[in-house]
């Protein structure tokens, strides 16, 4: 997925990223939040609402993000977006197998599956395929 640098929420997720990465989740939060509050596209709102998603605390309100990231990225026409389908639905998989609610955990985690022919070929796709994969494992239905 190709980012514009100079875009004004990409730069706030790109500086939450970095915090995020200082062990500063708090802090990354808050930009993440502030990215959400100034974004004024479904490009900008899905980015900033993905990032939102990861520092939930509660698994309710991880699942709303990411059903809203994934909402909006399904409204976004451009193919460079398309690659993170797998990893939207293996996101809400996952909160719905944490939320023992395992059949919409088996429908998520299959249309992960369903969309890894769009993930690159090196170490990221290759790890979103392989938690999508663990994930229909462990949940066995």
């Amino acid at each position: 997925m190709q980012f514009d640098t100079n875009n004004k929420v990409v730069k706030l997720c790109a500086q939450g990223m970095e915090l995020e990465g200082q062990g500063r989740k708090m802090e990354a939060l808050k930009l993440f939040q502030q990215a959400w509050d100034e974004a004024s596209n479904d490009f900008e709102k899905f980015t900033s609402a993905h990032y939102v998603a990861r520092h939930q605390e509660n698994i309710q309100n991880k699942l709303k993000w990411d059903e809203t990231a994934l909402n909006l990225a399904l409204k976004i026409n451009d193919e460079n977006v398309k690659d993170i389908l797998p990893s939207l639905y293996l996101n809400i998989g996952k909160c719905h197998e944490d939320l023992n609610d395992l059949q919409n955990a088996k429908i998520n985690y299959d249309l992960a599956l369903s969309f890894c022919n769009l993930l690159p070929e090196d170490g990221y796709g290759n790890m979103i395929k392989g938690a999508i994969i663990n994930g229909l494992d462990r949940i066995k239905l």
